[in-house]
């Protein structure tokens, strides 16, 4: 057994190098010339070297599409049409991809290699993201995991978002660049500042550098980026869950929407599992004296025995959400937090009647 086990180590070792070697070779010996990368129609174009990833290329030239991994393939952000010249789709890619995307030439940025000359199609809305630099104005601690930060715009001065987008901040590295996704929380009226809400992750190369930041240290961010598009129409309730740091799209969206339709209905459910998790409580609750159309409520999902004087809802929020949507009301439902909170609310809110289509979500 032991032979065996020690014959299929050294086969893999010798592919494992195999592979080494031809990456290496391919990157040194290789010249594919300088090829042309069309976008749109020709509405983007630009010259780049052969041999680096589709993703390397369009940040080369300041084309910030979506990649929450930094271009390691474990996101699935980064998708774009590729008309011609990406070649086939490669093993990387397909945990990512539908069929239906398959066979429409969507493909992962991060793994096409520019090669030849490529045509692409990628949506209007991403054309605009940009690279800003903001300095850290102040910082406050939400929970014991969780840091709010407030930076100030400084190049370019102004953020023009939609309420419930994210940027995605560049993470300090000796390596290719990293970039980490964060919902923005300020309203977006408020466009001289960004503020963001950061949960520590041990280990977390994002999280610890952005809880390691002090008032005037400098990041560097990329954006506005995501699908949240708050209605225009007043009688449509707007239904917000949330959890952790999902509590950041969520105060963007209600503070832009009573910054516009100050008699508007919405509602607030926010999941947290102890007392020490909760934050945001008297600000909401002070809205809701303001808008009586705004409700808020908090559950709590692993009461210890410090919460005993708690007197909000007790559960996962989406027992909350079952408990309240009556049903028959036109309603635009936004989501964020744990992949399992938003499948469980997606339910909730389907069988209530709603939409897929009217539900948004962001899971992490």
């Amino acid at each position: 057994m032991s032979m065996i086990l020690l014959a299929i180590g050294l086969t893999t070792g010798v592919f494992l190098l195999l592979a080494a070697v031809l990456l290496v070779a391919e990157s040194h010996l290789i010249n594919y010339g300088t090829c042309q990368v069309s976008i749109n129609d020709g509405s983007v174009e630009f010259e780049q070297q052969g041999g680096v990833t589709l993703l390397e290329a369009l940040y080369a030239h300041k084309v910030f599409i979506p990649s929450a991994c930094g271009g390691k393939g474990t996101c699935g952000y980064c998708k774009v049409r590729v008309l011609a010249g990406g070649g086939d789709v490669l093993p990387t890619e397909t945990p990512y991809l539908n069929r239906s995307e398959m066979r429409t030439g969507i493909r992962l940025a991060c793994q096409v290699k520019v090669k030849s000359d490529v045509q692409l199609e990628i949506p209007a809305d991403l054309l605009t993201a940009r690279e800003f630099r903001a300095r850290l104005a102040g910082a406050r601690m939400l929970t014991p995991d969780i840091r709010e930060l407030d930076f100030d715009l400084l190049d370019p001065s102004q953020l023009e978002h939609r309420p419930g987008q994210y940027v995605q901040v560049l993470v300090p590295d000796e390596g290719d660049p990293v970039y980490r996704a964060y919902s923005i929380s300020s309203a977006a009226f408020d466009q001289n500042r960004v503020q963001l809400h950061v949960r520590l992750i041990p280990g977390g190369l994002a999280s610890t550098y952005l809880h390691a930041i002090a008032e005037g240290d400098e990041i560097v961010f990329t954006g506005p980026y995501g699908d949240f598009r708050l209605s225009d129409d007043p009688e449509t309730e707007i239904i917000c869950v949330g959890g952790g740091c999902g509590m950041a799209p969520m105060a963007n969206i209600i503070e832009s929407l009573y910054r516009r339709w100050p008699e508007r209905t919405c509602r607030l459910f926010f999941g947290c599992r102890t007392v020490a998790d909760v934050f945001y409580r008297e600000r909401w609750e002070d809205l809701a004296r303001r808008h009586p159309g705004f409700q808020v409520v908090y559950a709590l999902s692993a009461e210890t025995d410090d919460d005993a004087s708690w007197d909000g809802d007790k559960g996962f929020i989406h027992l909350s959400v079952a408990r309240r949507l009556e049903p028959g009301v036109k309603r635009q439902a936004f989501l964020c937090g744990p992949e399992a909170m938003v499948e469980a609310v997606t339910g909730v809110l389907l069988a209530s009647g709603m939409e897929k289509t009217d539900i948004f979500n962001d899971a992490f």
